[in-house]
């Protein structure tokens, strides 16, 4: 893994808004829009997230996992690469990124104890098969840097590493990766803009610690008001929009 952000694969593999947020060809023929693509995206992060506590990994392989789905849609279709496969997989090959490996035939094991449906059912040599689309879909690049760290330096530099902001930052980062914004901004902006919604929930006042660090306070705001606009509008994701967006890319007979 690459040391320094700056000079890492990650780092260069930032894109605008506009080049994520953008629903493919095959996936808009079939009728999906970029409400459904964005509601498809956060279902299968959260299905990453149900498997690995299953399977017992740390959050970081967690958000790589989420991480690389995401970077995969940036550059492939959901018609073409059915999310319920590749979350998984990209499970998968994050435990391995990350050295902290699963077994794909405990994958397996859990997705058909998780769920009934026929459609998420999926073998070991679909998984291993999709593991190399993945890594072709992803260039080979599996460098992830998160926010996680930067937090944690940032809280004790501000002087805020009590248990209650520590948890409720954590917590926050977490929610990042139910939206797009590691693959749009560096890890510390995102970590930046966490410390800033904790801090004023908990009714503290860190302008000046904000002054002194010198970043632009306006893309830190911009990234909270995503972040806490995300809360607002998917407080309560009815299973029926999910099942409607999957009916319509009609993915497994």
């Amino acid at each position: 893994m690459a040391a320094n952000f700056w000079t890492s694969s990650h780092w260069k593999q930032l894109l605008d808004p506009e080049q994520v947020d953008v629903v493919h060809q095959q996936d808009k023929d079939k009728g999906i829009i970029l409400e459904e693509f964005k509601l498809i995206k956060t279902h299968m992060a959260n299905y990453i997230l149900k498997l690995a506590q299953h399977v017992k990994v740390r959050q970081r392989v967690v958000a790589t996992a989420v991480t690389y789905m995401r970077r995969v849609y940036t550059r492939k279709s959901m018609t073409e690469y059915d999310p319920r496969l590749v979350a998984p997989t990209c499970l998968y090959l994050a435990s391995k990124a990350e050295e902290s490996t699963v077994q794909a035939k405990l994958l397996v094991f859990y997705i058909k104890k998780l769920y009934s449906d026929e459609k998420y059912r999926y073998e070991i040599k679909d998984i291993l098969e999709m593991e190399m689309k993945i890594l072709e879909a992803l260039n080979y690049y599996l460098v992830v840097f998160h926010p996680y760290r930067t937090l944690s330096q940032l809280l004790q530099d501000a002087g805020m590493s009590d248990i209650n902001m520590t948890q409720l930052s954590w917590g926050l980062v977490n929610d990042t990766y139910k939206m797009d914004l590691i693959l749009i901004h560096p890890p510390y902006l995102i970590a930046l803009a966490c410390i800033y919604i904790a801090s004023v929930h908990k009714e503290k006042d860190i302008t000046s610690w904000f002054e002194e660090l010198r970043v632009d306070m306006n893309v830190v705001k911009n990234i909270s008001m995503e972040i806490l606009d995300f809360y607002e509008n998917n407080r309560m994701i009815a299973d029926e929009r999910i099942n409607t967006a999957f009916s319509k890319l009609a993915l497994k007979p």
